[in-house]
Parts: structure tokens; sequence; C-alpha cells
């Protein structure tokens, strides 16, 4: 599967739809930035046009790592509220006509951020249905056109807007907080792949993940660091359909990659938060032999196995396989007397007259 730094670029083809997810507990915003400044300083020979909506964040938030900010175009509408601004104008219309008056080249709508335009408008359905005919229009257009969604969940919309209904092709970045895997190592002995098989891993992190409540407690209980941390995140990386080369993928590719403040993308197990579980994972492996630092042999020369193979079981039907016989054969229970047992042949009512 790709890297995380593959996909954060242009090059990515066949890739019309990226949803960018945060929780109360950790933020995808770095994630954003660095893609915003990717396509900011896009040398392309192609036409390309970048439309940020602002809905929630100011745009020097989301803008203070691009160099060439020239680039994008910025629509801040963080005073357009229904019901306080004097001038409220209906986002959907506004947003459209932007879209649509981009004529040639590629275009990259960023949204940020889907719950708050599904607020804005008062409508799951009705934000699903403009959304829908975004995409449609970015479908229509060039394979390197694409749409980039913000969300922090809970978020009404998001089992909706990950169906292939919606977009055959989909990356989806998931921000979490490190103590989660820390915890899953500690609490459930299971560290992240390549220390655990990914069905074993998954079958944990999942369930866990999904229920916000328990990250939350982690990150903000008593003995948890705040959100603000060492400034490093896990991001959970799902992709689904899109082109590789010249190989389409088929199904869902699931990774998890590292991100820091200082490194950007990088490996898993280089943040400085997870460090400790590959030291724990070297040193176990590094454990020596048992067998070989007793003070005594542990191991059986060829002679003693033999030996040990030719005692005869202690049973008084010896596993010896019985001839198969030609007809029915009746059901028989053997039985191997105690030395406590009272056995006595006499009938003990033989002196009742019944």
């Amino acid at each position: 599967m790709a890297s995380l730094p593959l996909l954060l670029t242009k090059t990515t083809p066949g890739q019309q739809y990226l949803l960018l997810q945060s929780s109360s507990s950790q933020s995808s915003l770095p994630i954003l930035r660095n893609l915003l400044g990717n396509l900011g300083t896009s040398t392309s020979k192609q036409p390309s046009s970048t439309l940020l909506f602002n809905l929630l964040y100011e745009p020097l938030v989301l803008l203070d790592e691009v160099q060439n900010a020239s680039n994008i175009q910025v629509f801040d509408y963080l005073g357009n509220v229904p019901g306080y601004s004097e001038e409220y104008v209906d986002v959907r219309e506004t947003l459209l006509q932007k879209v649509e008056k981009v004529k040639e080249g590629s275009i990259n709508v960023v949204i940020d951020s889907v719950d708050t335009l599904c607020s804005d408008i008062g409508s799951d359905a009705e934000t699903y249905k403009f959304l829908s005919r975004l995409m449609s229009i970015i479908r229509a257009r060039s394979n390197t056109s694409r749409l980039i969604l913000h969300l922090t969940t809970p978020c009404s919309l998001l089992p909706l807007l990950i169906q292939t209904s919606f977009s055959p092709s989909l990356v989806q970045f998931i921000a979490h907080p490190p103590v989660l895997l820390t915890h899953l190592a500690t609490a459930y002995l299971t560290p992240p792949p390549p220390h655990t098989p990914e069905p074993k891993f998954y079958s944990v992190f999942l369930p866990f993940s999904e229920r916000a409540y328990e990250t939350d407690r982690l990150v903000y209980g008593p003995d948890g660091e705040g959100s603000g941390g060492l400034g490093e995140m896990v991001v959970e990386v799902l992709v689904r359909g899109g082109n590789e080369g010249t190989v389409r993928r088929r199904g869902v590719e699931r990774s998890l990659e590292g991100w820091s403040t200082e490194k950007g993308p990088c490996d898993l197990f280089s943040l400085e938060s997870l460090k400790g579980l590959q030291k724990s994972k070297s040193v176990a492996e590094a454990a020596p032999d048992p067998t070989q630092i007793a003070s005594f042999n542990l191991n059986l020369t060829p002679s003693q196995q033999q030996s040990r193979a030719q005692v005869p079981l202690p049973y008084a039907h010896e596993g010896k396989p019985l001839d198969k016989p030609s007809g029915p054969v009746e059901a028989a229970i053997f039985y191997d007397p105690d030395s406590a047992d009272d056995i006595d042949d006499d009938d003990p009512d033989e002196d009742l007259d019944i």
C-alpha cells in the first residue's frame, strides 16, 4: 500500500475523494494543513485550481504552512451564520457557483467543516443532497480533481459519506492519540502490527477506537496528558478504490501511520510516545532460551526419547484400535474399579418383597 506521504500529494491517481476525520481527543488539522501546502506549491504543468471554503477555522489557521497561498482561493464564511448574520447567504448556491465558474483544468474543493455546514443548513438530508451534487461535479471533471472534506466526530453524516453510493473511491484519514495504542499494548497485550497479527489487532483496535468516550478518558482522564502531548498522533488510513499505477485497487486497505509536528508523516514506531512498544518487543525477542540458562539439562537425548515413547499407557483399554466387525457393534463401558469401591455381587435388596 502507498505510504502516507504519497497519499498527501496530488500524484495519487484515481482518488477524487478525501475525508479527514477529527475527534475531541485528536485533531486532524495538521494533515489538512500539510495537504493544502502540497496543493499550494503544486508545480504541475496542467492548470489546477484549489478552492478553500472556511466554515469553522480561520484561513490563517489552515494556511500557516502554505508558502504560496496565492494558488489557493479562500472563501471565508465564518461570519455567515443563519439567524445572526444580517446578510446571510445560502452557502450551497454560492459554493456551486464558485466551482462551476472554474472552466479549465482540474479543481480541488476543500470544505472545513461538514458538521458546521450541516448545522447551518439545518438538515442532514439536504446537506447530503448538496454534497452528492458537488461530488458529481468533481467526478465529471479530470481524474486529478478532488473533493476534500473535514469533519469532527460525532457527525451524523459520517455513515453516509463513506458509502460507495456517495463515492466509489475513498481515502479516509482518522486521527487518534498515541495513548490509544499504548493502552491497547499494556491493557490488552495487543501492540500494533507487525508485533501483533493484523486480524487480531484490528479486532481489538476498531471497536475500542469507535467508543469515543474511552479515548477521551485516556486523554482527559485523571492520568491523561491532555490533547497537546508531544505534538504527535496516529493516523488510521483507509483506502478504497482508485488506481495505483496501472492496477486498479480492489477492496479496502487499512494501515496505521505516524505524524509528528517536527517530522511530519513518519513511521509509526519513530514517534517518541511509541518507541517504548518497539523496545519492549525487542527485549522480549532477545530473551535467552530458558533451556540454555538452567543449571540442569532439560533436553532429552535420542535414546531417552525412544525409551519414553515405548512406555505403555496406563489405561485398561490401551488405545488399540478394534478390528472392524462385519456386523453392528454393541456399546461397551470399560471401568477400572478403584481400591475404595465396595463391590458386592449380591443383590442388596434381595430381602425386600417386591
